[in-house]
């Protein structure tokens, strides 16, 4: 009995202590994004110890109103305004915070403003995006795009 149990201990320690390969994996957040609302495509990288996402392709690339490429014309700041959408960078520096989980900041191009965020891996397609201001927070799923 004891032998038995001493073996079962050994079994559940090796389990527990070597990392899956889903979960290695499915951690990585590296690759091009579509976001929830399917306007975006958002190019995550790692950068440093943290990850960075750059906006890669739109939905509607040209201004209706202008007919020419998008810009980020909500930015309050009137240098930045004429920056092409496209190569705008929505975060960058992002630390990790765990196993699949980053912390730092997102610039919102719908309204011109950075927030507080967090990025985790839902699961290896699915990657969460939260913006917050103060207490109240909204996040929204992005689906990974090809492999």
């Amino acid at each position: 009995m004891a032998r038995i149990s001493a073996f079962i201990f050994a079994i559940t320690a090796a389990l527990l202590a070597a990392p899956s390969a889903h979960a290695q994996n499915g951690a990585d957040p590296s690759g091009t994004w579509l976001t929830q609302a399917g306007d975006a495509r958002v190019r995550v990288s790692k950068c440093g110890g943290g990850i960075c996402g750059v906006i890669v392709g739109l939905k509607d690339p040209i201004d209706p109103n202008t007919g020419k490429p998008q810009v980020d014309d909500k930015n309050p700041n009137p240098a930045l305004k004429k920056r092409p959408m496209i190569g705008l960078p929505l975060f960058s520096g992002m630390h990790a915070t765990g196993p699949g989980k980053w912390t730092g900041q997102i610039y919102n191009a719908d309204d011109g403003s950075t927030y507080a965020s967090n990025v985790s891996m839902a699961r290896p397609d699915t990657l969460r995006v939260e913006g917050c201001v103060g207490a109240l927070c909204g996040g929204e799923n992005w689906s990974r795009v090809g492999r």
